[in-house]
């Protein structure tokens, strides 16, 4: 394998003049300082002196775990992009509360959740792959022996299967295997939620036939208890992501053998049903064996609740985290075999004639195209066919094509961009479940039609971030009952989208528990630290593997800093060639002179043959690195430019 820290990073010293500073370098630069005072705030408001959460209620069902965590999920992804020195200790000081809490309230043993779905436990282990991104050293312990739960070799707890290649029941964890998916008689569903997603099991009551009381209803008792609370359900693919976190801080091959099996099984499950993964197995490995034969109908899956939106999600998940840490791009084929098989059962019409169970979310994203025809496509699927349709969920074609950069994956986002009835180059200041959302415009932007788009997205940040922190001030003094828990993650004033887009070339991270993408990630040299130093901006603004372009400014007119480039988020491309632009001097000209001289460009290449470049770059200056890169040339790794 080839080894990526044998020689010292070539060096590129910038002399371009920074006379006028971009609009884009001031607004990132304000963007840091505005997150920093939020989330100093949210601490300082909503937090105990250990960290945890001010709450004083119970939890009375599986659920709410995650929402502890959310609040905080990229706030160490803020440390890694350039946060504050001391955003990484108050991190962890935070997990550390928080698991405390969640342990008192008898959510979680030995660190980990004692047994939930993967829908959720993947959004609150993102705040952990980010503190193992950020921190390795320390958290290698945990992110390890929180995977080993599902290996073969730690059969305490007893959650996976390596006979059937199955993950034992939809809830698992800390407590291994968990039945059922309720500890109440029957599954806590409220009218509300009856109304806008329906019911499990929904064929178990015929149509026409009375509706009785939730707690009476089959398909949310011991019905729903027997039938979905055993054996694998898709979401479990999402424990793809806490393995490959396992193995980029560890290196160790046993977690490689486990997503080549257990994506590898899903993967042949999806071929046998034409390409469509099915969302649930039985403890003998059969698909469908406890709903009759139907390869629909599992815990979080095709029937209810989200359909395509938790299924795609998890899907992605488990493909993209196999194909990085094998470095087989064959099991993008789970992936790529869902997404075409769903796009082609798509409708035009417009958003506002949808059967959508999720209509403020896709209101908030199409705004005034509501009206307008565009493509949508079934999210969910009963013993009544295709149903819910929304607009796809660009994140994940997105995802893909970013991983590989093949022409296929591109060809499927500009179908999907030609058949949008909207403007895929609007930005539009929402928030959405995924601190994201904005891939449409983002992706514009990198074929070359949308220039204006970091400003934009840099200046919808801005405002998202400014209301949230109006909103954190409002509802600072409330005792939260357990129905308003998510007011933490929604008034969390941390917004990374446009950082992450704007400086590492790379999506937000697929909520349901992905690991982060990025063209290029950025360490401070002096600092030996992972970031860009302070007063450095960043702009990605084409991520082709033969013309990734990045330009770095200095925007302090007095201080010199020093950075490393990184190719990919864990090393794991090369950097074959770089082009720096360059500047003759004597751009001031002489101090008798009433005005500036233009500088004259230049251009220097050199080969690099390595994931790292170190760029100097002198007060005042800025340089344009095009850098042609080898994608996955590597084995991925947290290991820093330094170690």
């Amino acid at each position: 394998m080839t080894d990526s820290s044998a020689r010292r990073p070539p060096v590129v010293t910038a002399s371009v003049p920074v006379i006028e500073p971009p609009a884009w370098a001031l607004s990132q630069r304000a963007l840091f300082d505005l997150l920093d005072s939020g989330w100093r705030l949210f601490s300082s408001r909503y937090t105990r002196p250990d960290g945890s959460l001010r709450y004083s209620g119970r939890l009375y069902s599986r659920d709410g775990a995650d929402d502890f965590f959310e609040p905080f999920f990229n706030w160490p992804q803020l440390y890694l992009l350039g946060g504050a020195d001391d955003l990484l200790p108050a991190c962890a000081h935070h997990w550390e509360g928080v698991v405390a809490q969640m342990t008192e309230l008898g959510m979680f043993a030995d660190e980990f959740e004692i047994g939930y779905d993967w829908f959720h436990q993947g959004e609150s282990l993102l705040f952990t792959y980010f503190l193992t991104a950020a921190d390795p050293a320390t958290w290698a312990e945990r992110a390890t022996r929180f995977a080993d739960l599902y290996l073969a070799d730690r059969p305490n707890p007893d959650n996976y299967d390596p006979v059937h290649r199955i993950i034992k029941a939809p809830h698992n964890g800390s407590g291994g295997a968990r039945d059922g998916v309720s500890d109440t008689p029957a599954y806590p569903w409220t009218e509300a939620e009856a109304a806008q997603y329906g019911y499990p099991l929904d064929w178990l009551v015929p149509a026409g036939a009375p509706v009785p009381p939730l707690a009476d209803d089959p398909r949310l008792g011991a019905e729903m208890r027997e039938r979905m609370g055993q054996g694998d359900a898709v979401g479990n693919l999402s424990v793809a992501g806490l393995v490959c976190n396992a193995f980029l801080v560890s290196g160790d091959e046993r977690y490689t053998g486990w997503l080549r099996e257990y994506v590898g099984a899903w993967q042949r499950r999806a071929q046998d049903n034409g390409g469509i993964v099915p969302d649930n197995v039985g403890l003998d490995g059969v698909v469908g064996g406890r709903l009759d034969g139907r390869w629909y109908g599992g815990h979080y899956g095709w029937t209810w609740p989200h359909g395509m939106y938790s299924v795609g999600q998890a899907t992605a998940v488990g493909a993209l985290s196999a194909a990085l840490a094998t470095r087989d791009d064959g099991y993008l084929d789970l992936l790529r075999s869902l997404l075409d098989a769903i796009i082609g059962l798509g409708v035009k019409l417009p958003f506002s004639q949808s059967d959508s169970a999720n209509q403020g979310r896709w209101r908030a994203h199409l705004g005034a195209d509501v009206d307008t025809a565009t493509l949508l496509v079934p999210y969910r699927h009963s013993d009544r066919g295709w149903f819910d349709y929304n607009p796809i969920q660009t994140s994940v074609p997105l995802a893909l094509w970013h991983h590989t950069g093949a022409a296929e994956d591109r060809a499927r986002l500009d179908a999907l961009r030609a058949a949008a009835g909207y403007d895929w180059a609007t930005v539009r200041p929402f928030r959405d479940k995924e601190e994201a959302g904005h891939e449409e415009p983002w992706y514009a932007y990198l074929c070359g039609d949308n220039p204006d788009y970091p400003q934009r997205i840099l200046a919808a940040a801005h405002a998202q971030a400014r209301r949230r922190v109006a909103l954190l001030l409002a509802n600072a003094d409330r005792d939260l009952p357990e129905e308003a828990i998510h007011l933490w993650q929604n008034v969390n004033p941390v917004v990374t989208e446009a950082l992450a887009q704007t400086m590492w070339g790379g999506p937000q991270v697929i909520y349901n528990g992905g690991l982060q993408q990025a063209r290029v990630r950025y360490f401070d040299a002096e600092r030996r630290r992972p970031g860009v130093p302070e007063q450095v901006a960043a702009l990605v603004s084409a991520i082709e593997p033969e013309a990734t372009v990045v330009t770095l400014v200095n925007l302090s007119a007095t201080d010199d800093r020093v950075l490393i480039v990184q190719a990919g988020a864990f090393g794991e491309h090369e950097i074959a060639t770089a082009v720096a632009t360059g500047a003759e001097p004597g751009w001031t000209g002489r101090d008798t002179e009433y005005i500036h001289h233009q500088p004259v460009p230049s251009a220097t290449e050199l080969t690099v043959g390595g994931p790292h470049l170190t760029v100097e770059l002198p007060a005042g200056t800025t340089v344009t690195l095009t850098l042609r890169l080898r994608l996955h040339a590597y084995q991925p790794s947290y290991r820093q430019p330094w170690d």
